[in-house]
């Protein structure tokens, strides 16, 4: 067991979701006392359900566990490697979904919860934190998420003197597995691919064709919608758009996103490629409830009956929760916080998960893990500095390469051409070709980036735009300026649908 530091005093963590819950496992394995305040069940948000630990309000899946080929795949790694308890209740309360790792929903929140509740230095209190923590407590994580308390969102808002920032987040239904018509939905996972568990046939698929597409999207583009107030002038998040909102942007843009039919192939009928497929995953242990998955919606609740039943093999379709929307908010980070995610203003306070901006259940963990360690470290009068930054590829490489360069010796000379005969064409009287000039250099093509780490050497600018972009990256690499490079080669904004 980890030694208990009972001459610390302990850290408080406000909030017991993702990241509140993993800050305290984190604080608690380090030997110092972590007391968890969450103030569910006796005042509840318009998104939980339940009082447990870490409830998933949205999505029960933690995306790809690939650590070789994906990003989040390798962070569930690298928490795994840092016993991190949201990982192991995850891996403890899988349900399967291909490549993806997703969970019993209510089996993972009782894990974490039972976890927490029996480790000796955690004391779990259910509590509203109605204002800014006392200022007697020197050690404090705030982990509340997008759904803070509105009298705690109110403190932070007058403590840091400026605005959060603020978008919508929607919830996707989720449907009882007997009311499914598998005479005409199928089990399958997209190409097949198999689970942790060997399983290729994690999701349910309910196949369209155009004429039943083009009617549900017409379905959709004229529902009832959820209203909100003027005040609510807010985005939408990217990557957990509403449907509507995506049928909005254009009538193809879902068969893009979570309707795109590829990588599927009915065994009803193998010839035929569906026009649109609409896509459950198992959400229970038990395999009894499916989640609509990117179903995501703001439509009102009776017409949410009536449009999901448009979709073949849900005409019967019984629901376990429809979908909803609510406000996310979050802080503006890299002004409010410093680099240990400390508030600025009061540096007792220090932020973690949703609320400080990422986006996702298994980023929000790791902020947490992240917040939990520093704060254990300041407690037992050390200082964890945050991670060192990533190194972009391009730029390490350059790096190397110059490591292992040797100077150069100046080029020799080119031997002059041999002269024209008068009035000889480019290619000889006996139709051979002759030796092509070399054209003289310019003084702008001559021209050379600045590089002070390689006084003395000379490059030649090339002249092909490619290449002249290549060489202009190599001379920032390497510390140069280049105005010229700067001119063909102007910062342009990432572009990409997040879906």
């Amino acid at each position: 067991m980890t030694p208990h530091h009972s001459s610390s005093q302990p850290v408080h963590i406000v909030g017991a979701g993702l990241a509140g819950s993993e800050a305290a496992w984190q604080v608690a394995n380090s030997g110092i006392r972590a007391v968890l305040h969450e103030m569910r069940p006796h005042r509840m948000t318009e998104a939980h359900r339940t009082e447990g630990c870490a409830e998933l309000v949205c999505s029960n899946s933690f995306r790809s566990d690939d650590a070789a080929n994906n990003a989040v795949g390798l962070l569930h790694a690298e928490m795994r490697a840092l016993d991190s308890l949201i990982m192991a209740s995850g891996d403890a309360n899988q349900v399967p979904a291909g490549g993806a790792l997703a969970v019993d929903r209510e089996g993972f929140s009782r894990a974490v919860t039972a976890r927490l509740e029996a480790h000796p230095l955690v004391t779990v209190v259910r509590e509203e934190i109605a204002g800014l923590p006392p200022g007697d407590w020197d050690n404090v994580i705030v982990a509340t998420g997008p759904l803070t308390s509105p009298a705690l969102a109110e403190a932070i808002l007058k403590a840091t003197g400026e605005e959060s920032l603020s978008f919508f987040d929607a919830i996707a239904p989720i449907v009882h597995a007997d009311s499914i018509d598998f005479d005409i939905a199928w089990r399958q996972s997209r190409y097949d691919k198999e689970g942790p568990g060997g399983d290729a046939a994690a999701y349910v698929n309910c196949p369209m064709d155009k004429a039943q597409y083009e009617a549900f999207i017409d379905a959709l583009l004229s529902g009832p919608k959820a209203e909100f107030k003027d005040w609510e002038n807010v985005p939408y998040f990217d990557g957990c758009l509403p449907i509507e909102v995506m049928a909005e942007r254009g009538r193809e843009t879902l068969r893009h996103g979570p309707m795109k039919p590829v990588g599927l192939t009915n065994p009803r009928d193998p010839t035929v490629k569906p026009h649109a497929i609409v896509q459950l995953r198992q959400d229970n242990a038990l395999g009894t409830l499916f989640n609509m998955v990117g179903f995501q919606t703001k439509m009102k609740y009776g017409a949410q009956t009536q449009v999901f039943r448009m979709i073949p093999g849900l005409e019967n379709a019984s629901f376990a929760r429809l979908g909803g929307i609510h406000r996310n908010s979050f802080l503006n980070s890299p002004t409010l916080l410093d680099d240990r995610m400390r508030l600025r203003q009061r540096p007792n306070l220090r932020f973690a998960g949703q609320v400080t901006g990422v986006e996702g259940y298994v980023e929000s963990a790791a902020m947490g893990l992240l917040a939990g360690r520093m704060a254990a470290a300041q407690a037992l009068g050390h200082d964890l500095p945050p991670p060192a930054p990533t190194t972009p590829p391009r730029a390490a490489g350059a790096r190397a390469a110059r490591r292992r360069r040797t100077p150069r010796t100046p080029a020799r000379a080119a031997p002059p051409a041999a002269p024209r005969s008068p009035g000889a064409s480019r290619r000889g009287r006996a139709g051979t070709p002759t030796a092509r000039r070399t054209p003289p250099r310019s003084s702008r093509s001559a021209r050379v980036p600045p590089n002070p780490s390689r006084s003395g050497t000379r490059r030649a600018w090339p002249r092909c735009r490619t290449r002249r972009r290549r060489a202009g990256r190599r001379a920032l690499a390497e510390g140069a300026v280049c105005s010229r490079w700067r001119k063909f080669n102007r910062p342009v904004g990432p572009v990409g649908w997040h879906g």
